[in-house]
Order: structure tokens, then sequence, then C-alpha cells
């Protein structure tokens, strides 16, 4: 699985203890990080957590990541940004209870986790507790047992309703602010990564236009 960080401004300082903890948990499960920042407060590109939302979107949708680790402050602003877009289902996630239940109740792509709110004396421990539970027990199998099955209809009734609600992804990225959009991608990171990564198509062939 390709696992994408991103960092927004104010928790940018961050960006460093959070890689590490994700990559000591997810590297040995088979899993690969990508990290694209932002890396420390004083980047070039500083990143909202709307923008935050458009860049995980991008990733997820050109297939450049099969999953996103975002979060700001409180890890609500980034959830919201990132659910703001098609094929993607971003969870709010502050314990490994959250993450576990998240991964097999949900089934999302994507988690926002608080980086600033009760983040503090074992902080990094909560992280790989978190990323343990999220990727180390599989996906989508439910939980409690009893409710495999109507959480299993539940979440392709939820997939049928998020495919009718949103517009193709390049439609909005070409209507919304244009220095919004390509604030997103100006990681000094982002270029290399994602070329390497994203599969073609429209949102890949519409992305490489700006950057």
């Amino acid at each position: 699985m390709k696992i994408a960080l991103i960092n927004e401004n104010s928790q940018a300082a961050k960006n460093e203890l959070i890689a590490t903890s994700l990559k000591k948990v997810v590297e040995p499960m088979g899993h690969a990080v990508y990290n694209y920042g932002m890396y420390t407060p004083d980047d070039d590109a500083q990143l909202t957590y709307v923008q935050c939302g458009i860049l995980g979107a991008v990733l997820l949708n050109s297939k450049a990541a099969d999953y996103v680790i975002t979060g700001c402050g409180t890890g609500e602003g980034a959830m919201l940004a990132m659910n703001s877009f098609p094929g993607v289902i971003c969870g709010h996630v502050e314990d490994p209870v959250d993450a576990y239940t998240f991964a097999h109740v949900n089934d999302g792509n994507a988690v926002a986790i608080p980086f600033a709110k009760g983040f503090g004396w074992g902080g990094e421990l909560n992280l790989e507790c978190i990323f343990e539970k999220l990727f180390g027990f599989g996906h989508g199998q439910g939980y409690p047992k009893e409710r495999v099955e109507p959480e299993m209809r539940n979440k392709k009734i939820l997939d049928g309703v998020k495919a009718v609600s949103y517009r193709p992804l390049v439609d909005i990225l070409k209507d919304l602010d244009a220095d919004l959009v390509k604030g997103a991608f100006a990681g000094q990171r982002f270029k290399k990564l994602f070329l390497e990564n994203a599969e073609d198509g429209d949102v890949t062939n519409f992305v490489k236009t700006l950057i």
C-alpha cells in the first residue's frame, strides 16, 4: 500500500515525528510511506488544511496514494476538507480504538488526526498505536462480529451515495481558485513523488498541466 503523509502549516513542526512513527509501524508490514510535507514551519509552500484536502483527493483519485494520513490542530478541519471531494472517505481518529473501528466499520482511505489537541507526553506512542490498529489488522471486516453484514451493506450504500452526489474531481479543481489549487501542489517534493506514483488518467493529466 502507498501511504501518503500530508501536514498543514500549523503542525508542520511535527512532520518528522509523525513520519518516523508512521514508517516505524507500517514499513515492516510491507507498506511504503511518501511524505508530501509540510516538512518544517518555514517551508516555502505553506499548506492550509483546505489545501491538504485538495492534495489528498488528488493523490487518491490519481492512485498516487492508496491511503492518506493528514490532520491539523484538532483534526476536524482536515477531515472536513478531505471529505469535500469525491473518491475520499476520511475519518477523524484520536486513538487506537478510533483507528481500528474506522478501518473495519467504515473502510475508508484517509484519516485526519489531531496533532495539537491532546497531543502531549506520549503523543508519539499514541500515533504508533493508531497506525498499528489502522493498518495491521486488515480493512472492512466489520466490528463487532454480529454487525459485519449490515456494516458492509451500509458501506456499499455510502459508496453509491457518494458516486451520485459528487462531480468529477477535475471539474471541481477547474472551478476552484487557481492559486489555491496550485498552492496545494507547490511542495518541494510533490512533483517528483506524484509523477513517480500517479497512474495515467484525467486527474493526473490535469495536474501535469499545473506543475
